[in-house]
């Protein structure tokens, strides 16, 4: 299992370079090229979440973005550090809501709409110390790393 860690200060500037890791290393990983500008879309929307939710919210804290590739799956997860409800399911999360109702408006739950379009297996989970949006891929099997 490869995993590599990327953090970055809640600046929106920096959601620009998370999304080119994302796609260089889900490429490395095996995800299908045709796949590629969904992660990279899907990890725009993310990051771009979680940089709102640490400047709304005055934090000063790091986003952080963990790329995983294991056997048969590529996962990301992208945190952020603003406190929600403990343990409480998705439909807890703020904007959750909004994947499941077009109706909706406001860019927290916009985004949250589009990744979970974008993406089959989507998790979003929130806690005392944050939330986190995890994704999956299938990958092909043959990997480019050495």
């Amino acid at each position: 299992m490869a995993t590599v860690e990327l953090r970055f200060s809640a600046q929106p500037e920096h959601v620009r370079t998370a999304r080119l890791v994302a796609a260089a290393v889900a490429r490395r990983a095996g995800v299908e090229e045709a796949v590629l500008d969904e992660v990279r879309l899907a990890v725009g929307e993310a990051c771009s979440r979680a940089v709102g939710l640490h400047r709304t919210n005055g934090l000063t804290a790091p986003v952080r973005v963990v790329l995983t590739e294991e056997e048969k799956v590529f996962s990301i997860e992208v945190s952020d550090e603003v406190p929600g409800p403990a343990g409480g399911p998705a439909a807890a999360v703020p904007g959750i809501d909004a994947a499941l109702d077009p109706d909706t408006e406001g860019e927290d739950e916009m985004g949250l709409a589009v990744i979970s379009g974008l993406v089959d297996d989507v998790e979003v989970i929130s806690g005392e110390t944050g939330g986190t949006i995890r994704m999956s891929w299938p990958v092909s099997g043959t990997s480019e790393l050495p």
